[in-house]
């Protein structure tokens, strides 16, 4: 029931904040220049219910493992950081008279920077809401620390708020600090990502240690935690990118990327089609090298049409067309490929039956045929003992 009643008060903030995105559609206001206003907030929104729903479900199933809080706790920062942030939007920019509390809603210090500290101490908990050993406690400390370092110093610092809330001074702020807290804060981001990579160790040790069950969830967060963390690395290149219409897709694809996370996780631990992420990983890497593969050939056709017929609709016909027919083919070839290199026994195995359908249609002597089929099976299958038994007409 607990678990329950903290996932509605999730879902009330992400209403909350709603009806305030609902309210502001049509103002333009200075958030627009981050990504953050209508589209950004539904999406963050959708990332906050995900954890919440998740955490929700794990608390209520398999109520001895923290990560069901941890992941709880985690959605309630994103959805009190999103409303505080639209809040905020609404009460400095849009609103006729400045708000109450709008100041101190700009200024809340809750949302991304503690939800990456803890996904570090999700990932060293999973799956059974234990650390590895008692080794891995300094990696826990590293993360509770990282996000109040974070935290206070972005509390804390003095003078103006960051962009798009700069237009107010921080309420909290401690005056001739501002120097010591920035420090402090980044130290606080260096900890937290210190915390993720410790932590993605401490799964890979896991992972070369499980067995059956245990290996199978492994491989559905290693997967998770593989587009969350390429989705975080591909944020922070594009920060730098001086591109105000970049920043939607930027927020966009990282609240995706948190959103995988939590969903994946819980998959494996409430065992939902566990067996299936060996699939998943592999249409994952042959249809993500066919679409490299694919784009790259249609932007080069288009540019060698362009350069050689001069017509740009032409090109970009035939280049359509080209892709087109190479699809099957290309995607023969790196499925064979993924499967040779990732799924090598698999691949050994299709071939050897392959080999073994080819023979069977011209084999015609029965005690060869036997010994044969004995043989692929012990192969393929690798069974302790294999026996034959052949039904003779009388």
């Amino acid at each position: 029931m607990k678990a329950w009643v903290a996932w509605g008060a999730i879902v009330a903030i992400l209403l909350a904040a709603l009806v305030l995105l609902a309210l502001g559609v049509g103002h333009e206001t200075p958030v627009d220049d981050f990504g953050l206003s209508a589209w950004g907030g539904v999406v963050f929104a959708v990332a906050a219910l995900s954890f919440g729903t998740v955490g929700a479900l794990i608390v209520a199933r398999v109520e001895h493992n923290r990560i069901g809080w941890v992941f709880w706790v985690t959605g309630l920062s994103i959805a009190v950081g999103n409303l505080a942030f639209q809040y905020a939007d609404h009460g400095l920019y849009i609103a006729e008279q400045r708000l109450p509390g709008a100041t101190f809603a700009a200024w809340l210090p809750v949302g991304i920077p503690p939800a990456f500290g803890l996904l570090g101490i999700a990932l060293l908990l999973f799956p059974d809401g234990r650390l590895p050993s008692r080794g891995w406690r300094p990696a826990l400390v590293l993360a509770l620390a990282g996000i109040a370092f974070n935290v206070v110093g972005y509390g804390l610092r003095p003078g103006p708020l960051d962009a798009p809330f700069d237009v107010v001074d921080n309420p909290f702020g401690v005056a001739g600090a501002k120097e010591p807290l920035d420090a402090l804060s980044g130290l606080g981001w260096l900890l937290m990502g210190l915390s993720v990579g410790l932590a993605a160790v401490a799964m890979s040790r896991r992972l070369r240690r499980a067995h059956g069950v245990e290996r199978q969830q492994l491989k559905w967060l290693a997967f998770a935690a593989a587009i969350t963390g390429t989705a975080i690395v591909a944020d922070v290149i594009s920060y730098f990118i001086q591109d105000t219409g970049f920043e939607s897709v930027r927020n966009a694809v990282l609240a995706f990327a948190f959103a995988v996370f939590p969903v994946a996780a819980g998959a494996a631990i409430l065992r939902y089609r566990l067996f299936d992420i060996d699939v998943v990983i592999n249409r994952t890497l042959v249809y993500g090298a066919l679409t490299a593969a694919l784009g790259a050939t249609y932007l080069a056709l288009v540019l060698l049409l362009g350069l050689t017929l001069g017509t740009s609709n032409l090109a970009i016909a035939i280049s359509t067309l080209a892709v087109a027919a190479l699809f099957r083919p290309a995607r023969a070839r790196i499925q064979a490929a993924v499967d040779r290199r990732f799924y090598r026994r698999r691949y050994d195995a299709a071939l050897t039956l392959e080999s073994f359908g080819a023979r069977l249609r011209d084999e015609l002597d029965l005690e060869t045929l036997g010994a044969d089929l004995r043989d692929v099976v012990s192969e393929t299958v690798q069974p302790a003992s294999v026996s034959l038994w052949l039904r003779r007409d009388r």
